[in-house]
């Protein structure tokens, strides 16, 4: 019986001479990856929950090259397709001491490219518009290959457990009770890797992520709305019934689809529980076991992660996963991450970008209402005010960096240490790329006098790539960023007792963009640049638009 692809392949990580190609099979087997010029790299397929799965590293390709390659399984060719309108998918490797291209965004909401789902939000509630990440390989077709980018970052919210799209709706309508908790919503592994093949095996998602490396880190839409908000949500929604299978069957995907692929070879390699899944003869339960404890527990499970792409250093941030959510003691991160990051993102580099998937700096009105929310409902008005804060916090999202103080304050910290020489030579630009607010902008972070810092360092936001807000939403965004806005959350905040930010930070633009779009930081030696692109129909194909563009 010949084998053929389910998903993929995915370049996952590519550094200067290697490469690893991510697929999942139909079936067990055995998967090759021809380069040209090289040896065959092999891997054998591993088992979850009766899917099959490989990562194969590639080794010994040229820096700085788009070399490109084959798939294929059991000695047949599967990939490319004999028909494929595309390029030849290829490895796209770097060099520190040429020009690098990353391009990044998050928040893409899978559903057709055809009305309604092409309309606004405004013209109907199912409306998405143009998906800016798939406009952007559609326009790759027609550039050279040194265009190319060599890495995109997906930050978060690469699917939507909580809003499927109508194809993956019936397949769950024919597999269970929809009129049982969780509905139409994602209620297992199983459902989940539904949302993956529809997601990633679109013809021309497909063809981009078999050609561009990709490094991912979750965000709540990932597993649920507000995942993680506080102490009392995750006590409430452990009492779902469905709960359960939900949140189990988010980290066991979460783990096959994005985080392994996330890691440097040696680093997966050497991953324990990668290496028990892929050992095992089924790795289900292994698998299954350590996505319990990733819900249950902190302690010994870090999913942030870094990578060297040309002359930039990025450290991907996770903020979503491992909160401590105790009241008193709400940190972003736990402490032992948070040591991780701390001597991963540090001088010495040429440019440091920090991916994290909420913002760390938001309009400051919304900045300060979430730090008086988080001191209000930590009981500085009172039991009474804790609840309403509470009932707040939930109703319209007040869960950024801001709204857990102690770790904005830590990461403000090593952005004064890193920018002033203090955790060696001081980077030219420190970029801080985020996305979930659903509005893109670029802000220049200062430091108060007598700081000394080196860097230039900035707040970059880009989101969405497919999910846009109607005008009522976007109305209330700008109102954060005015100034009647900041002076009250200010004296709100002072009111509950919270200090002024130990940075100050400014739009280098008149207001933020609420298109569906995507960002791109290119770095060359010293120099590193911001643009942003906007996806904008047209008659025949979908295009993109310059926005912005800014040297940082």
């Amino acid at each position: 019986m010949s084998r053929d692809l389910l998903l993929g392949p995915l370049v996952r990580y590519a550094g200067r001479d290697e490469a690893t190609v991510w697929v999942e099979t139909d079936g067990p087997g055995e998967v090759e990856v021809r380069a040209e010029g090289l040896e065959p790299a092999r891997a054998s397929t591993w088992t979850v929950a009766g899917h099959h799965y490989a990562i194969v590293r590639v080794r010994g390709l040229a820096p700085d090259t788009a070399t490109p390659y084959e798939v294929h399984l059991d000695g047949a060719q599967v990939w490319p397709r004999a028909d494929s309108p595309f390029p030849p998918s290829v490895l796209r490797t770097h060099d520190p001491e040429r020009p690098a291209r990353i391009v990044w965004g998050s928040c893409r909401v899978c559903v057709p490219h055809e009305q309604p789902y092409s309309f606004t939000k405004d013209e109907d509630d199912r409306g998405r518009e143009v998906d800016a990440l798939r406009t952007y390989a559609l326009r790759m077709r027609h550039q050279p290959v040194e265009d190319w980018p060599h890495l995109i970052l997906l930050l978060g919210d690469q699917v939507y457990a909580d809003e499927v799209s109508p194809a993956t709706c019936d397949k769950i309508k024919r597999r269970r009770d929809v009129s049982q908790p969780p509905g139409e919503e994602i209620a297992d592994f199983e459902e989940y890797t539904m949302l993956y093949q529809e997601s990633w095996g679109e013809p021309v998602m497909r063809w981009l992520l078999s050609t561009v490396p990709s490094a991912m880190i979750f965000d709540d839409h990932d597993v649920h709305d507000d995942w993680n908000t506080s102490l009392s949500w995750v006590e409430e929604i452990r009492d779902e019934p469905w709960w359960n299978d939900r949140i189990t069957g988010a980290f066991m995907s979460y783990c096959v689809y994005q985080h392994w692929g996330n890691l440097p070879p040696d680093e997966l390699e050497e991953d324990p529980f990668y290496t028990a899944v892929s050992e095992e003869e089924d790795g289900t339960e292994v698998l299954r076991e350590f996505a319990r404890r990733a819900d249950r527990e902190i302690d010994g499970v870090r999913w942030s992660y870094c990578r060297d792409v040309g002359s930039a250093r990025v450290v991907m941030i996770d903020s979503r996963a491992g909160r401590v959510l105790t009241p008193g003691h709400r940190s972003m991160i736990d402490a032992d991450e948070w040591r991780w990051i701390t001597e991963h993102a540090r001088g010495g580099v040429t440019h440091l970008i920090l991916g994290t998937s909420l913002p760390l700096l938001l309009g400051p009105g919304l900045h300060h209402i979430e730090a008086w929310n988080e001191a209000v409902c930590d009981g500085a008005w009172g039991s009474a005010a804790a609840k309403l804060g509470e009932k707040i916090r939930r109703g319209v999202d007040l869960e950024h960096w801001p709204a857990f103080h102690r770790s904005f304050e830590a990461f403000c910290g090593l952005l004064a240490d890193v920018a002033t020489g203090r955790r060696g030579a001081p980077p030219e630009t420190i970029t801080i790329v985020s996305g979930d607010v659903h509005h893109a902008y670029l802000a220049e972070v200062g430091f108060k006098a007598g700081t000394d810092a080196r860097s230039r360092v900035w707040q970059a936001v880009c989101s969405p790539f497919r999910n846009p807000l109607d005008s009522r939403e976007r109305r209330g965004i700008l109102t954060t960023w005015t100034t009647t806005a900041g002076r009250v959350g200010r004296a709100l905040a002072r009111a509950a007792g919270v200090d002024d930010p130990p940075i100050d930070w400014r739009l280098v633009h008149p207001e933020p963009w609420f298109d569906n779009q995507v960002a791109r930081i290119d770095v060359d030696g010293r120099h590193a640049a911001f643009t942003l692109d906007k996806a904008v129909p047209d008659e025949s194909d979908p295009r993109l638009e310059r926005v912005f563009e800014r040297a940082l």
